[in-house]
């Protein structure tokens, strides 16, 4: 399996706001001063709640912000928290701000506890029912599959822990819109791959779970993720020649050899993590285009969901 630039993308809604993240991070650091003083201090316990990608993204902020020994952070999906801490604050991620579930853990815990939202829209359910809410209204999208809203989410909450940690910390941030140009123009696999899987460690586990929903939400396909040292107990059975394994992180002989070893083609862009979702976006199109689909109007979904 080679890489070329022989899938050019239809022109799409969801294209077109995948294109736009450099400018959308671009301004995200510019404002993170304001933003994290929003959200949690050094110190205070979290609960992350939301669901599918807001969950992924959860995740993966509830595991830098642990590493960085900020306090006790856990994310929950919002239909699913296993037990509730008054002493936590929560902090919730909607892009819509009516999804059914959030809202309602929201109302349950206001009042008992410190509520945030990160919203993409002003004047909805969830923006209104929380203490405090960030507006991300300038990285929402039209399309129905997220994008640049939940990579713009995860690199305020990024950049609000360098700051809380008191130190430079992460002294690459502000390098990640160039390396999301950079994913912008990353070659796509020739041929296309049958099948998709992607790895992660850490807090980048989160990250390929979401690459996995966004090939799945846009194109139809047959994608898989999971953290790199379980690929190998059991999951590498169905690997094989048509089998892309992308990795978020280096990969370690022990675990690329046998990979290779199932004819499968390995890649580990030299990017940061979270830059390398930008390149997902583009191979997600280019499965939809192979596969005929519409990925402004993906199957079976709907912008949110809400419940009767």
């Amino acid at each position: 399996m080679t890489t070329t630039d022989q899938h050019p993308l239809p022109a799409t809604r969801t294209r077109a706001e995948v294109e736009s993240q450099p400018a959308i991070w671009t301004r995200v650091l510019a404002e993170s001063l304001r933003t994290s003083a929003v959200l949690p201090t050094a110190g205070t316990p979290v609960l992350f709640v939301g669901c599918g990608t807001s969950y992924y993204v959860g995740e993966s902020y509830a595991r830098l912000r642990n590493d960085a020994g900020l306090g006790r952070t856990r994310a929950a999906i919002a239909s699913e928290i296993p037990y509730l801490d008054p002493a936590e604050t929560l902090v919730v991620l909607s892009r819509s701000g009516t999804t059914t579930d959030v809202l309602r853990v929201v109302e349950q815990l206001r009042g008992s506890t410190s509520v945030i939202g990160v919203v993409g829209e002003a004047g909805t359910p969830v923006a209104e029912a929380c203490d405090r809410t960030l507006l991300l209204d300038y990285a929402d999208e039209t399309s129905i599959v997220q994008t640049r809203f939940a990579t713009s989410a995860l690199l305020l909450l990024r950049a609000s822990l360098v700051g809380a940690a008191g130190d430079a910390g992460d002294a690459a941030l502000s390098e990640l819109p160039a390396q999301a140009g950079a994913a912008l123009v990353l070659p796509l696999p020739d041929p296309l791959p049958r099948h998709v899987v992607f790895l992660g460690a850490g807090w980048t586990i989160g990250l390929a779970h979401e690459a996995a929903l966004k090939c799945r939400e846009a194109a139809g396909a047959w994608t898989e993720s999971y953290a790199l040292m379980e690929y190998q107990h059991g999951p590498i059975a169905v690997a094989g020649p048509g089998t892309l394994v992308w990795s978020f992180g280096p990969v370690p002989e022990f675990v690329a050899d046998p990979v290779r070893a199932t004819g499968a083609t390995l890649v580990a862009p030299e990017l940061d993590p979270l830059a390398q979702l930008p390149a997902v976006h583009r191979l997600a199109l280019a499965l939809a285009a192979a596969a005929g689909r519409d990925p402004d109007r993906p199957h079976h979904l709907s912008r949110s969901v809400q419940l009767d």
